[in-house]
């Protein structure tokens, strides 16, 4: 059972618990945040890095939206990914990026703010 605000046994964080939706064999590195006020949505077999976060409400503009990583996408270690963001089935996201704007599928994106770098193959 995740617990508001109480580190899970793998070190990671969940303010909201209840607004978060996790899909089986994913993994999230220890040390992230996860701010499901609004809704977030991990799909199955998402790889989310350590030192991560994940905000459905933002208290510096007050921007809220539902957060959606849909299946297979990976979020680098140390990266944040803001209100309202859906990060495509299959997209990368380099480590320390900051990902204010949707990420297309198969799309590999990283920098402060995300641009995309390359295309995947459809796998």
């Amino acid at each position: 059972m995740i617990k508001h605000g109480t580190p899970t046994k793998w070190n990671w964080i969940v303010l909201y618990p209840e607004g978060l939706i996790l899909g089986k064999h994913s993994d999230i590195g220890a040390y992230t945040l996860i701010v499901a006020k609004h809704g977030v949505i991990v799909e199955e077999n998402v790889q989310i890095g350590s030192h991560c976060s994940i905000y459905s409400h933002s208290t510096i503009d007050d921007k809220k939206g539902r957060v959606i990583l849909k299946r297979n996408c990976r979020i680098g270690t140390h990266s944040s990914v803001m209100p309202g963001v859906v990060v495509g089935e299959g997209a990368v996201v380099g480590a320390h990026s900051f990902v204010n704007k949707d990420v297309p599928a198969n799309t590999v994106v990283a920098g402060v703010p995300a641009k995309p770098l390359k295309k995947l193959n459809d796998r």
